[in-house]
């Protein structure tokens, strides 16, 4: 694939991560990184990747996906029952998890306070803290 200006976004955060840029990865990269933060399930991806004339089968989607976390450009976040959702927004933030519609949006800077945290257990750090709260809705 040419890298042209519309993939150059994506073709500089892959080779950063030391991730080979494929045509597949170039364009799910595009899809992902080059309409602000968001979230999307694998399912979904791939059909904006079909709706895009991307061919690339659904187990791409799930590897690139599983890539680009390990690679830290993107954030895995399980809801249990759910789908996986793959979180473009890396800044430490909570989520909303609307069940109705099975979407997820981020919580409001600077909805979660940190300071009420426990103290880890000696010899360890708190990495990460996922804090998911759960809506559904009430308005008929």
């Amino acid at each position: 694939m040419e890298i042209t200006e519309t993939y150059a976004r994506a073709h500089e955060l892959l080779k950063k991560a030391g991730l080979r840029p494929t045509r597949q990865r170039l364009g799910l990269a595009h899809l992902l990184f080059d309409q602000g933060n968001r979230h999307v399930t694998a399912e979904a991806l791939h059909s904006e990747a079909g709706k895009a004339s991307l061919s690339v089968s659904l187990a791409t989607v799930y590897n690139t996906l599983h890539q680009l976390t390990e690679a830290g450009l993107l954030n895995q976040v399980n809801l249990e029952g759910a789908s996986t959702y793959f979180d473009t927004n890396l800044e430490p933030h909570g989520h909303f998890y609307f069940i109705d519609r099975q979407q997820l949006m981020d919580v409001p800077a600077p909805g979660i306070d940190k300071s009420v945290l426990p103290a880890p257990p000696d010899g360890t750090e708190i990495s990460r803290v996922d804090v998911i709260v759960t809506v559904r809705d009430v308005r008929k």
